[in-house]
């Protein structure tokens, strides 16, 4: 299992949360996704390394920016 985390910004709500946990989701090889909307941070899961282009551009469909990675 691998973790990372990840800074998002624009996220506001849960509904944010839910927009982007849901496209992180669609990602192959995710296990869970974890959302602190108060604190712009994501945490994900996996069973093999993540690509970060893929988990840039579910954040880019929910309509967030991916600011910054933190393995």
């Amino acid at each position: 299992m691998t973790e990372s985390s990840y800074a998002v910004s624009g996220m506001t709500c849960g509904h944010c949360a839910a927009f982007v946990t849901e496209e992180i989701e669609r990602v192959a090889g995710v296990t869970a996704v974890t959302v602190d909307v108060a604190n712009g941070a994501v945490t994900v899961t996996s069973d093999r390394e993540l690509d970060l282009a893929d988990i840039r551009g579910a954040v880019e469909e929910a309509g967030y920016e991916l600011t910054t990675v933190d393995d």
